[in-house]
Parts: structure tokens; sequence; C-alpha cells
């Protein structure tokens, strides 16, 4: 087992998760298989509780894990499905010593930070990096492991002194640590300055890790190089010289594309530096999979038709916030060629509350929704913006305007058609209004015992299509059933149901038993969808997820089109899908043959 440590200096949210997903894409386009770790050193035993101000979107897992959203970039740039384990707190490690600790398993010694805190971070990494996350169940080969927050904070100290230790553990020729940190350019001076990024430097070499390749961000044009002359002198540190090479620092600037890091990292030798430092049996010249991503970076950068989407959500000051989504949305408009605008609602601007305190920003939000091509109304939770979200929703529908709604939008959906449609003026869910004379929206008791934490409908679940006459069914390649990732508390009342059908407000999927309803359609209107589940979560770059590329080709315009051909792009359009999409997708069904001898050929 090889291990690729990726620390961070200087300030955070320097993009370390992009790092580490794009030297794992490297990597197994090389033909390994690779996993990835995300450390956090939060004391939260797992992000469900976080606000998504706070690090952004809460990511879910197949098996009901709730983690940070970078896990998301390692499985949408890797194609692997990670797990709960896969994502390490510092609330976790002190949860698990400290229930040994009351069984009796350190017999009476006194439990320390070292050897007892590190020694488990340890076991932790090594254990889980051995479990399988690609389809074909082959054990990974790689492990590359991001350790949040910058070098230097005090809450870090435990895993740096774990890795410190863990080094050694595995020799050198099996461990590698990657600093990524930051070349800032004052625009007083223009000059870049790298001394932040050799404090960060000196400050964890005197931890006791030495980064073997330091990645610097640079703001800067392609083609200016950090001096080698500042990086001889900076580690010239105590009796120890280091000259770094040309191989060991790499200069990471702004791309028209995140998907573009792999092919940037590996145009400046990455691949051979890894087969020297780590002894790895591959091949230097990367293979198909990269080829695709740089055919899909291409292609992105060619696209002149545009798409907007107006996405409707009370969390829109923070685009981290909505990251699955927007990458979802990105991934569909790719697919069919088309360059993605999305306009951000505040749900709260679209108010008449907002009407009278702030009118500006009221005719300002209503102004971007009316003019985008399709809205969007993806999770949330608490009342703040609902009202907003209803008025978004009951206009797309009046309108005709493609919808799609995710969890909430989903269930906001359902409370909009009872209050105007079926004349309950007083519909809503009873997360918002537990007095209503109308719950069409109720909590579920099992999944809401009083504590917050990790009690929510979580992770992947089956809906069952119940007829065939299903745009969304049709999407999906017309399979009798989907696994897709849940993350809720409050389902549609399935005591109602029939009275939204006898309006044309069909529930076309349900769970296995049949309860509880997981996807809504609209006759009579080109995508008026709704789902429970959180489909985002699913979608890859070269597979995106069915509900949001029908949201997309129905703001193009070329939803009717694609349903007459039998769920078919033109080449000419972009990439193709045939009735049986690709069996590696997670929520596809296995006969994929035929689609995949189709892309061939006609690539």
């Amino acid at each position: 087992m090889k291990y690729i440590l990726v620390t961070g200096g200087v300030i955070s949210g320097i993009g370390k998760g992009i790092i580490a997903s794009s030297v794992g894409t490297i990597l197994k386009s090389c033909g390994l298989h690779v996993t990835a770790i995300k450390i956090d050193p939060y004391i939260n035993i797992d992000a469900g509780t976080f606000s998504p101000y706070e690090h952004g979107e809460v990511f879910v897992l197949d098996d009901g894990g709730e983690v940070d959203l970078d896990l998301g970039n390692y499985e949408r740039f890797l194609d692997i499905r990670l797990t709960k384990d896969n994502n390490l707190t510092t609330g976790k490690i002190y949860q698990s010593v400290i229930n040994k600790e009351r069984r009796g398993d350190y017999l009476g010694k006194t439990v320390q930070v070292v050897p007892h805190i590190t020694d488990a971070i340890q076991e932790w990494v090594m254990r889980q990096a051995r479990v399988p996350v690609d389809d074909d169940d082959v054990e990974p080969q790689v492990c590359v492991i991001e350790l949040g927050g910058t070098v230097g904070d005090i809450e870090s100290m435990p895993f740096i002194e774990a890795f410190r230790q863990f080094q050694f553990k595995v020799k050198r020729e099996n461990f590698c640590n990657i600093h990524v940190s930051l070349v800032p350019q004052p625009s007083a001076t223009g000059e870049q300055k790298t001394k932040p990024t050799q404090n960060s430097v000196r400050e964890l070499r005197g931890l006791g890790l030495s980064p073997d390749l330091n990645i610097l961000e640079k703001q800067m044009k392609p083609g200016q190089n950090v001096s080698e002359g500042q990086w001889v002198a900076f580690t010239d540190i105590g009796c120890m010289i280091l000259i770094l090479s040309s191989l060991q620092v790499i200069c990471v600037h702004d791309v028209s594309s995140i998907y573009r890091v792999p092919l940037l990292l590996e145009d400046q030798g990455v691949v051979g530096y890894f087969c020297c430092r780590l002894n790895l049996p591959i091949e230097t010249r990367p293979r198909k999979m990269l080829a695709k991503w740089k055919e899909m970076s291409d292609r992105s950068d060619r696209l002149l038709e545009q798409c907007s989407i107006a996405l409707v959500g009370k969390y829109t000051k923070f685009s981290d916030s909505y990251a699955s989504v927007i990458k979802a949305l990105e991934h569909s408009a790719l697919a069919i060629s088309h360059k993605l605008e999305v306009k951000y609602v505040d749900s709260a601007d679209l108010e008449a509350g907002t009407l009278q305190e702030e009118p500006v920003k009221y005719h300002e939000a209503w102004q971007k929704l009316c003019s985008a091509d399709g809205i969007l109304v993806p999770g949330g939770f608490g009342v703040r913006g609902t009202e907003g979200k209803i008025q978004a929703i009951s206009w797309a529908r009046k309108q005709k305007k493609p919808f799609l709604g995710v969890c909430l939008g989903m269930q906001l959906a359902v409370c909009e058609f009872a209050r105007n449609m079926l004349d309950w003026k007083d519909a809503n869910s009873t997360e918002f209004d537990a007095e209503t004379k109308y719950p069409v929206v109720i909590d579920m008791p099992e999944h809401n015992p009083g504590q917050m934490g990790g009690t929510m409908r979580l992770g992947k679940r089956r809906t069952i299509f119940k007829t065939k006459n299903s745009i969304l069914r049709k999407l999906y390649g017309d399979v009798d059933y989907v696994e897709e990732r849940h993350r809720h508390r409050f389902e549609v009342n399935p005591e109602l149901k029939q009275h939204f059908e006898e309006k044309g407000f069909r529930f076309v999927g349900q769970d296995v038993e049949g309860e509880r309803m997981e996807v809504i359609e609209l006759d009579d209107h080109l995508y008026f969808v709704g789902v429970q589940y959180h489909p985002e979560f699913t979608s890859r770059p070269i597979k995106p997820s069915p509900p949001y590329l029908g949201l997309l080709l129905a703001a193009a315009g070329r939803l009717p089109g694609y349903l007459q051909e039998g769920c078919w792009l033109s080449p000419r359009y972009g990439l193709m899908f045939s009735e049986r999409p690709d069996s590696s997708h997670p929520v596809y069904s296995s006969q994929a043959n035929y689609a995949k001898m189709k892309f061939e050929k006609v690539h």
C-alpha cells in the first residue's frame, strides 16, 4: 500500500481537495486502484449538523454517512464509492479511544494523546485504506489522504504527529507528503511572494514532516515561474540542503475548469515523479481515462450555446452550499454541449415582505427567476425562505417552465399544488406549521427521536417506478427501479395521495413498501419533476444524473426530441446516451453494452 498525504499551508480553502482528487485521478488513469481519506480536525463526529455556511454542503454516501464535501470531489473525480469511515474527524477518534478506555482495553493505563490517540489515527488509516471502493471489489493500491485545515492549527497537531510516526512505520518508499501552498502576488508590487510558503514548509518540517512535493498555487499568468534562487536560499535550513528540482516544485495557476487540474499536473511530470518516489509499477504515460478528461475539458472550453438555470435556495451567498448540485448541472450541461449559467436567487427575496422592505432586491430576484430557462429548488431545512420557494414553484407550474425539485423542493411542490389546485389554503409541512389543517408533508417518527445527529433517513434506498408512462423513468433508461441517496426527516403524507393524482399530480415513484412518495410528475407539463432523494450525489462528469439531465434538456428545448429518439443524443450535440446507459453508474441497470459500443464507435 502506498500512502500520499496532502497538507496545506498559508490559508485554508486553498484547494487541497481538488489537488488530492487530481493526483488520485492521474494514478487511476495509470491502471492503479485508488482510494481516498479526508481528515477533518474538528471535534464533531460528522458533518451532519453543520450549517452550509460553515463548511459548505453536507455530502451523503451510500451507507448514510454525512461527510465533508471533499469526499464528493473524490467520488466524482475517481468514480468510486466511499463509506463514512473515509471521513475521519477528531470526534470519531476520541470517541473510539474513550469507548476502548471504558471497556478496559487499555488495562488501567493512563490514556494520552501520544501514543493512544496517534496510534488510533494510524490504525484507522491503515484499516480504511484497504477497503475496496471500485465496482470490482479489488483492494486499493494507493491511498490519498487529505489533512484538512492548515499546518500550525492546534487542532491538527495530533494528526501531524501521527503521520510523523506513520512515515517510519510504513517506510519511506511507501509514504509521500504533498504540501499545497499559496504564492500571493500583491497588486501594489506585482511581485510573487514566497515568504508565506517558506514559513509554512519550515513549520511543517519542524513538526517532523518534510514535503516531498510542493504544489504552489499562484496568481500569475501561465508560463511564469517562481525564482529557483528563492527556493534554494529558503531550503538551506540547518545542516540539510535540499535543492528543489522542477519535479519537486509544481506551480498551479488558475485554469478554465477544475477538470483541467489533473491534466495540468500530468503535464508537469507528476506521474514520473511518483513512479520514482514510490516505486510504482506503472506506465509513465496515463491511459484512456485521462484522454477522456482532456476531451471533456476541451469540449467545455468550446461551448457556445448557453442555458440558464435559476437556483432558488436560502444559502445562495456561499456557492459551496450547493456544490454537488452545481456539479450535477455542469455535468448535464456539458452532456448536451451547452454552457451553464447559474442564477442564484435567494428565496427570501421573492417573498412579499421583501417587496415592502427592499423593493429593488425583490424585483431583481424576480427578474432573475423569470429570465431563466429552467428552475431548480434544492434541498434545505428550516422555515426561512420557504414561502419564496413556493412562489417560484407556482410560477414554474403556471408558466410551463422546466422545474426540478429536490428533497425539500419536492415537498414544497406538493404544498404549492395543494394550496392552489386543491384549494387547501392552509396546506403546509408539519416542519413549518405543526397545527396546519392540511398536513401534506409529515415527519417520520422513526427518524425523529429528538436527537439531531445521524437520525434522518440516510443513504442509498431503492425507488420503484409505479408506471411506465414516466419521463424520469425514460431518462433513467426505462428501468424498473433506481437506487439513490437520501437525506430527509419529513415525507409526503401518503393518506392524501389520491387527492393529488385525481388532478394530474402523479406519484410515479415510491419506496419498496409503497408507503413513501419518492418521485412526482405533473401531467400537461414539459418537465415538472420532484424527487425525494438527492440525485446530485451520484452524478459524474461523463455520466450525468438523469433528473438534472432532464432539466437541462427541457431548458434547452431538446427534451421531446431526446425522448422520441429513445434517449439518444446526436454526436454533434454532445455525449451520447441510449435507453440502456452505462452500467458503471450506480443508479443504472446492468444492460449497458449497447450504449457503450455506440459511444466508442462514434468517438
